[in-house]
C-alpha cells in the first residue's frame, strides 16, 4: 500500500512585466519548501519553480493555483542536503590547509635555523683557515669541521627532497640483492661514534637469522634504520642506554617455501620519550616536540613521515610505545625476499676443532651455536692461563686446533695480552681471530702486533664468522681488503670528464689528479661527442658524464656515443657523475648505455672504487 502523499497549495498572483506574488500558502506549502508561512509569502515564486515539481492551475487572468506535489524527499530538501555535505568537505579541506599551512610555516621557521647553523659552521671556519692558510694544524681541523657541518647540511636537503619526492609519487623502490650483515655493520658505524661522544651505553644485538642475503631496497631500509636509531642517540641524555636488537622470523610455511622473511627490528632507549598526544602526531610531516631541549636539536620534522611512508611502500609495520622522561621503543617489521647464495662459498674446516677464549656468556654462545652449525668441534675457556696452558699440552700432544677466536674479555687479563702469548707459543701462521665489538682501526696496530691476524666484528654474523675463519684455515696469503687505496698506477690511461659547472669540474679534475689518469675535460653533451668521435679508436678508457648540461643532457650525449660506427663506442665506459641520485635516476642511467652512477658531492672513494674496478684488472 503507498504511503500518503500530501500536496501543497499556493495561490499566486501574476501581472504583466511584474514579479508573480504569493498570496496564500498551506502548511504543506511550508513543509515541503521548509519556509515559514510568512518567509514563503514574500519569496518569489520563480524560485520555488526550480526546486519544485508544480502542476498550474488557471483560475483568471491574474491569478493560478499552484499545486506543489509531495514526495518522499523533495528536490529542494536534496539539494540543501547537497549543499550542507560540499559545505562540511569544504570546512574540513580549509582546516586541513590551514593545519599543513602552519605546519609548513613552522617547518619554514625551524629550516631557516637549522640550515644556517651548518651554513654558519661552513663559512666560519672558512674564514677561519683562510686567515691560518700557514698553519696545517689550524686549517685541517678547520675543514674537519667543514666536512662535518657539509655531511649535516646534505642530510636536511636529502629530507626534504625525500619527502617531496614520497608526497608527488615519484619514489620507487629498487630490487636488489645485499647483505644484512654488511648493512648492520655500516650502520654500527655511522651510529657507535655518535653514542660515543655522548658516552652512552650502546648495544647492539642480533637474534635467529634465517638469511643474510635479501633482496629489497638496501639504501631506504639502512635510512629507516639510521634515522631511528639517530634519533635514540640524539633524544637520549648522556650517558643514556640504547639497545637495538635484529632478528627474523617466519609467519608460514607457505612462506618459508616462498623464501620470505620478515626482518625484525627494535630500538629501545631511556632517553626523554614523548607524550601521548605527541604520539599521535609522531608520523606528521614537519612536526617536532615544542620545548626548550628539543627545540636546541636540529632536524627537520620529516624524517618519521619518511620512516612510515617508506615502510608502507615496502609492506612493513611500526609501533612505537613512549613514556615521557623516561624513554622509547621502536618495533618495526619489514618483508623481504631471500637471495639465492653459493652454499659453498666458504670452504669450512668441517669436523675440526676451535678454540674460544671469551668470558661474556651470550657471545661465547652465539660464537659456538655457529661453530656447530658448521660442523666443527667447539672447546671454550673463560681465562687467558687456561688458554695458554690448554694450547702448550694440545702442541706437545700434536691436537692442535685449526684456530682460536679470541673474544672482547678474559677474567685474568686482556685479549691482546694473551694473543702475545699464543703467538710467540703457536708460531707466525696460526690462525688467532679476534671476536671483538671495538674499532678495528684504533686497534689494528696494537693488535697485529700482539698476533692478531683476522678481525669479526660485533654484531656478529655467521657469514662474516665463516668467511674470515674460512680464509685464514685455507691459508690465503693476503686478506680480502674493503680498502680502495690500492697503490695501481692509472698514469697510462685516460679518460673524459664532461661538465659544464666550472668548480665542479676543478673538484673532479683534483681528485683525479691523485691517480695520476690522464683526464680531458668537455663542457657539455655535445661537445663530448665530438671530441669522442674524432678520437683514435680505443684513445679513451672512461668517461664521467654530468647530466643536466646546456646543449645536450648526459643521456642523449651516452645514447649518441654508444651510436657511433666504432668498435671503442660499445666498449668504453660511461659513469654518471651527477647530482640526479635517485632510483629512478640510476635506472635512466642505465638505460641511455651507462655503465656505473656516482652521484654528487662527488667522493674520492668512490672515483677510487670505479677506476680499480674498471682500469686495475689490466694494470697486473
Amino acid at each position: 500500500m503507498e504511503s500518503e502523499k500530501t500536496n501543497g497549495y499556493l495561490i499566486v498572483e501574476c501581472h504583466l512585466g511584474e514579479q508573480p506574488q504569493i498570496l496564500f500558502a498551506d502548511n504543506a506549502a511550508c513543509a515541503l519548501t521548509n519556509l515559514n508561512l510568512e518567509q514563503l509569502l514574500r519569496t518569489n515564486p520563480e524560485y520555488i519553480v526550480e526546486n519544485q515539481d508544480i502542476r498550474r492551475i488557471m483560475l483568471d487572468t491574474l491569478h493560478e493555483l499552484w499545486i506543489l506535489e509531495s514526495t518522499s524527499k523533495s528536490q529542494y530538501q536534496t539539494i540543501l542536503d547537497q549543499l550542507q555535505r560540499q559545505n562540511a568537505e569544504l570546512s574540513e579541506a580549509l582546516r586541513a590547509c590551514e593545519e599543513e599551512n602552519q605546519a609548513k610555516s613552522k617547518f619554514l621557521s625551524n629550516m631557516s635555523h637549522d640550515i644556517r647553523t651548518p651554513m654558519n659552521a661552513i663559512m666560519g671556519m672558512t674564514s677561519i683557515g683562510l686567515s691560518h692558510i700557514d698553519e696545517k694544524p689550524r686549517v685541517l681541523d678547520c675543514l674537519q669541521k667543514i666536512q662535518t657541518a657539509s655531511s649535516h647540511l646534505m642530510s636536511l636537503v636529502n629530507d626534504v627532497l625525500d619527502m617531496s619526492r614520497i608526497a608527488s609519487g615519484r619514489m620507487t623502490l629498487s630490487e636488489e640483492t645485499f647483505s644484512l650483515a654488511d648493512m648492520v655493520h655500516d650502520i654500527t658505524i655511522i651510529i657507535r661514534p655518535q653514542a660515543a661522544q655522548k658516552h652512552q651505553f650502546f648495544q647492539m644485538e642480533i637474534g635467529k637469522i634465517y638469511a643474510e642475503n635479501l633482496i629489497g631496497d638496501p639504501l631506504h631500509l639502512r635510512q629507516i634504520l639510521v634515522n631511528i636509531i639517530g634519533n635514540a642517540v640524539k633524544y637520549t641524555q648522556k650517558e643514556g642506554s640504547i639497545y637495538v636488537s635484529f632478528a627474523q622470523h617466519i609467519e608460514s610455511k607457505q612462506q618459508e617455501k616462498q623464501q620470505k622473511v620478515w626482518l625484525d627490528f627494535v630500538c629501545e632507549d631511556n632517553g626523554i620519550g614523548m607524550s601521548p598526544e605527541f604520539l599521535k602526531r609522531i608520523f606528521i610531516p614537519f612536526e617536532r616536540v615544542n620545548n626548550s631541549t628539543i627545540n636546541k636539536i636540529e632536524g627537520t620534522g620529516l624524517g618519521m613521515s619518511i620512516v612510515k611512508n617508506l615502510l608502507e611502500r615496502m609492506g612493513g609495520e611500526i609501533t612505537v610505545e613512549s613514556t615521557e622522561g623516561k624513554g622509547s621503543c621502536f618495533h618495526l617489521s619489514i618483508p623481504l625476499n631471500v637471495a639465492s647464495v653459493n652454499q659453498d662459498q666458504y670452504p669450512l674446516p668441517t669436523g675440526q676443532t676451535v678454540l674460544i677464549a671469551e668470558s661474556l656468556d651470550n657471545l661465547a654462545q652465539q660464537i659456538i651455536d655457529y661453530l656447530k652449525d658448521g660442523g666443527m668441534n667447539v672447546i671454550h675457556l673463560k681465562s687467558g692461563i687456561e688458554t695458554v696452558t690448554w694450547l702448550t699440552e694440545a702442541q706437545y700432544e700434536n691436537r692442535m686446533p685449526c684456530a682460536l677466536l679470541v673474544g672482547q674479555q678474559l677474567t685474568d687479563m686482556s685479549a691482546l695480552d694473551m694473543a702475545s702469548h699464543v703467538r710467540q707459543l703457536a708460531g707466525k701462521d696460526f690462525p688467532i681471530i679476534m671476536v671483538a665489538d671495538a674499532d678495528w682501526v684504533q686497534i689494528e696496530y696494537r693488535a697485529t702486533r700482539a698476533g692478531i691476524n683476522g678481525f669479526v666484528p660485533c654484531p656478529l654474523f655467521q657469514s662474516r664468522l665463516f668467511a674470515t675463519l674460512s680464509e685464514l684455515t685455507a691459508k690465503i696469503q693476503q686478506k680480502h681488503s674493503d680498502s680502495l687505496e690500492i697503490d695501481f698506477d692509472y698514469s697510462r690511461y685516460r679518460l673524459l670528464l664532461v661538465e659544464d659547472n666550472e668548480l665542479n669540474r676543478e673538484i673532479a679534475l683534483e681528485l683525479l689528479s691523485l691517480t695520476g689518469v690522464q683526464v680531458e675535460t668537455a663542457e657539455n653533451g655535445l661537445r663530448a661527442v665530438e671530441i669522442f668521435s674524432h678520437s683514435p679508436e680505443g684513445y679513451f678508457d672512461l668517461i664521467f658524464m654530468d647530466i643536466q648540461m646546456p646543449l645536450m643532457n648526459g643521456y642523449d650525449a651516452a645514447k649518441k656515443i654508444r651510436q657511433l660506427p666504432r668498435k671503442d663506442a660499445q666498449t668504453v665506459w660511461i659513469v654518471a657523475m651527477t647530482a640526479n641520485a635517485f632510483v629512478e635516476d640510476i635506472r635512466l642511467s642505465q638505460e641511455a648505455g651507462m655503465n656505473e652512477h656516482c652521484s654528487k658531492p662527488v667522493n674520492a672513494d668512490r672515483l677510487h672504487e670505479i677506476l680499480h674496478k674498471r682500469l686495475s684488472h689490466t694494470n697486473l
